[in-house]
C-alpha cells in the first residue's frame, strides 16, 4: 500500500468524481481507477462501490478515508520534520500567555515538553488577549494559552483546558479586605487594575466594562509584578482568575471571590491553534498542558 494510492483515494472522495481527482492529481483518469483497484487488491476489500457513472463508498471505504487522511497529513508533518533535521534548521515551538496568567501549570507544561523533546527551541511571548490573537493570526505565535472572548471559530483548534474562578485581589487596608466576597456593586468606587500593553488598553478596557460589567475607573500597567505592586499601594483593586487555591505568599494582598449573583464568576481558559498550522510539537504540548491542568 503506497501513500500515493492513499492521496489517489482520498481526493477522489473530496472531489466526488474520479475525472476532477485525476486533473488535481495530473494523471489521467485510467491511471487513477488502476491505482484505486490497486489498493483495493492490496488491503483485500473494497473502498468504492460503482453503480453506472455514480459511486459511494463502502464502511470499510468510510472508515478508510477518515483514518487514511490523518496518516497523509502525519506522513507530511514526518517528512517536513526530517527535512528540518537533515538542513540543520532548528526545529521551533512558539508558545504565548496571557500577561495576567499567574500560574504554574505552564511553567510545568514547558519543563515536561523540553524534557521529552530537547531539540526542540522554545520560544515565550506574552501579552494581552488582544495581542495574542494578532500574534496567533500572524504566525508569531503556533500555540497560546488565553481566555476565551470571542465565539470560537472552525480556523482553529479550540481546546478547553479550565473554567478559572474569578477574584479580586486588594491590599490588606483595604476596605473590601474583610468582605467574604465581593459584587460588581461592591466595585464601583474603587479604580480596576488591569495588565496590558498601552496598545490594547481600550480594548481591555471595553472587554471588562461592555462584557463583564466592571462600571469603575481603569488604571493599567504593564506587567502582572506592576499591578501587584499598584495594589499593595491601595490605588485599586485587581481581577484575577484562578485555577488553583492558593494562599497570598507575600501577605501582603487578600484575594475575595467575585460574584454576580448568587454565583461566582468563571472564565474559560483555553489552548488555541491554528488547524492549517497543527504539527506533532503543537499537538504533544497541547496534551501535556491539558493534563496538568485536568489534574486540579
Amino acid at each position: 500500500m503506497l501513500l500515493r494510492q492513499i492521496k489517489y483515494f482520498i481526493t477522489v472522495v473530496e472531489c466526488n468524481s474520479f475525472t476532477e481527482a485525476a486533473e488535481q492529481c495530473y494523471i489521467s483518469q485510467s491511471a487513477i481507477s488502476q491505482q484505486i483497484r490497486a489498493l483495493e487488491d492490496d488491503i483485500g476489500v473494497k473502498l468504492i462501490k460503482r453503480e453506472n457513472r455514480k459511486f459511494y463508498l463502502t464502511d470499510a471505504g468510510e472508515y478508510f478515508y477518515r483514518y487514511g487522511k490523518e496518516l497523509l497529513n502525519r506522513a507530511e508533518e514526518i517528512k517536513r520534520e526530517t527535512y528540518n533535521i537533515g538542513k540543520n534548521n532548528k526545529l521551533q515551538l512558539k508558545i504565548g500567555y496571557l500577561n495576567c496568567y499567574g500560574g504554574v501549570e505552564l511553567q510545568k507544561a514547558i519543563a515536561a515538553f523540553y524534557e521529552k523533546f530537547p531539540e526542540v527551541v522554545i520560544h515565550i511571548l506574552n501579552g494581552s488577549h488582544e495581542d495574542l490573537y494578532y500574534f496567533l493570526r500572524d504566525s508569531e505565535a503556533d500555540i497560546i494559552l488565553s481566555d476565551q472572548r470571542r465565539a470560537f471559530s472552525d480556523e482553529y483548534v479550540n481546546l478547553h483546558l479550565v473554567y478559572g474562578k474569578c477574584y479580586v485581589k486588594v491590599a490588606n487596608n483595604n476596605i473590601l479586605a474583610k468582605k467574604e466576597i465581593v459584587t460588581l456593586s461592591d466595585l464601583k468606587r474603587i479604580p480596576c487594575i488591569l495588565v496590558t500593553s498601552k496598545e490594547q488598553q481600550e480594548n481591555e478596557q471595553d472587554f471588562y466594562q461592555n462584557t463583564l460589567g466592571f462600571n469603575t475607573k481603569f488604571l493599567f500597567a504593564r506587567t502582572l509584578e506592576e499591578a501587584r505592586l499598584m495594589t499593595i499601594a491601595n490605588r485599586g483593586f485587581m481581577p484575577v482568575e484562578l485555577i488553583k487555591e492558593e494562599q497570598e505568599k507575600n501577605g501582603l494582598l487578600c484575594r475575595i471571590p467575585l460574584y454576580r449573583g448568587e454565583k461566582q464568576i468563571q472564565r474559560n481558559y483555553c489552548a488555541f491553534w491554528r488547524k492549517d498550522n497543527t504539527n506533532f510539537y503543537i499537538e504533544e504540548f497541547a496534551k501535556i498542558l491539558q493534563n496538568l491542568f485536568k489534574s486540579k
